[in-house]
């Protein structure tokens, strides 16, 4: 069997990195595309990006790639790249396929094989923090030839969720030191200048929740789907893959060897002997690697040995958990604060009321105290206007009357308990 050429392999990397170097791109029948319309297009779809590489001894390298390569490397279908892409904005997700994990989980967007990781190379903190700290991690354990139980795809996708658990932690811990003294200072002075700073904090809660809430679904449903889970073995599936093959290579070095049966006259050694020593040879190492491949079946056939990977998922889904349970206490406390605001603007609304209850009483009572007055006031012929004394009578029974007329009408609203007294 022929080996297949490595697209990620130094000869091939000018072909690609040349591509970068060409000013415009050229027809068939050599003339520029200088003019046409999709030219940018073209060239945007054909240009190559530039992606690290870090093995499984911590070794990384940057590469210039394009998708067609990354496609047929790491067999994935063009949709998953797109998650991949820093110019689109995509939920949190993290996809099993044959060979290849696709995640893509805050600003950190990666593949992860059985034998590398394959990052955009950016310049964003998250994804250098990343590839420092995956680098630091595996040269340890190389140089110090420490033997983790966790496969390869596992420790790059552990990082992954560690590093994306920590970032939603912070965010959130942030927004907490941020929101509690406005809300605080929100109870006690209600103004404008605190509700729309209230406002603003709202959507930024939101906005993070929504977050969070993905990353905790889409743990959950790897949790509760074990094919998909079976499905991230990366390293057990290569084991397995190559594992077969060794053994349809002996079987059909067997068949050879059994077809024949013979070996040449011309041999200048025993035929008998010949025969029997190749035999042997042939029979250990075929019984060899049919034990190996024997121990691999079992090993995976029971229950598709997902304790590992579900451990890990566990483990991160509880920091997410705690991380949302957070992110409701904050959120029913803003709206604790709500409620109480709601309430006193519900009380200094009663007062209103009151006082507008009160000064429509008055001013019915001095209505009725005017229209005495100008009664007496109109030009009439009265006897009543001959005695001088009779006027300031007239005043003190009005005044009384209305004064009478007005607590009666304070003792009505106490009697309803319109307002207390």
């Amino acid at each position: 069997m022929g080996e297949q050429p490595d697209p990620f392999s130094a000869s091939t990397l000018p072909d690609f990195i040349s591509s970068q170097k060409i000013g415009r791109p050229v027809n068939l029948e050599g003339q520029s595309n200088r003019g046409h319309p999709y030219s940018g297009l073209k060239k945007r779809g054909q240009s190559s990006r530039s992606w690290v590489k870090i093995d499984e001894n911590g070794n990384s390298t940057v590469l210039e790639l394009d998708k067609a390569t990354i496609m047929k490397r790491c067999s994935l279908p063009s949709r998953d790249l797109r998650l991949l892409d820093p110019l689109f904005i995509y939920p949190s997700s993290i996809l099993g396929r044959e060979r290849a994990i696709v995640v893509s989980l805050e600003k950190i967007r990666c593949i992860i094989t059985a034998e590398e990781v394959i990052l955009m190379n950016a310049r964003d903190a998250s994804v250098v923090h990343y590839q420092s700290e995956l680098c630091k991690r595996l040269q340890s354990n190389h140089n110090l030839n420490l033997k983790d139980d966790l496969p390869f795809e596992f420790k790059a996708l552990e990082l992954v969720l560690e590093l994306s658990c920590l970032s939603l932690d912070a965010q959130v811990n942030e927004l907490e030191m941020e929101v509690y003294p406005v809300l605080d200072e929100l109870a006690t002075n209600i103004s404008t200048l605190n509700l729309e700073h209230v406002r603003r904090l709202k959507g930024r809660l939101l906005a993070l929740t929504q977050k969070v809430q993905k990353v905790c679904d889409e743990i959950e449903h790897l949790m509760d789907d074990d094919d998909d889970m079976a499905e991230m073995y990366l390293t057990e599936k290569k084991e397995r893959s190559e594992a077969h093959a060794s053994v349809e290579l002996e079987d059909n070095l067997d068949e050879h060897f059994g077809s024949s049966g013979i070996v040449s006259k011309s041999a200048p050694v025993s035929p008998v002997g010949s025969i029997s020593g190749n035999l042997g040879k042939l029979q250990r190492a075929f019984s060899s690697v049919v034990g190996s491949h024997r121990s691999l079946l079992s090993s995976s056939s029971s229950g598709e040995n997902i304790d590992q990977l579900e451990m890990l998922l566990e483990a991160y889904f509880v920091v997410v958990d705690n991380t949302l349970s957070k992110l409701s206490s904050l959120k029913e406390y803003i709206d604790d604060t709500e409620d109480l605001i709601n309430i006193k603007l519900g009380n200094v609304q009663n007062q209103l009321i009151q006082f507008q209850l009160l000064l429509t009483a008055a001013t019915f009572v001095a209505a009725i105290f005017a229209a005495v007055t100008a009664v007496f006031g109109m030009n009439l012929q009265d006897s009543v206007f001959k005695d001088p004394t009779m006027f300031q009578w007239v005043l003190l029974v009005t005044g009384i009357a209305c004064g009478l007329l007005y607590f009666g009408f304070v003792l009505y609203f106490k009697h309803k308990k319109v307002f207390p007294l």
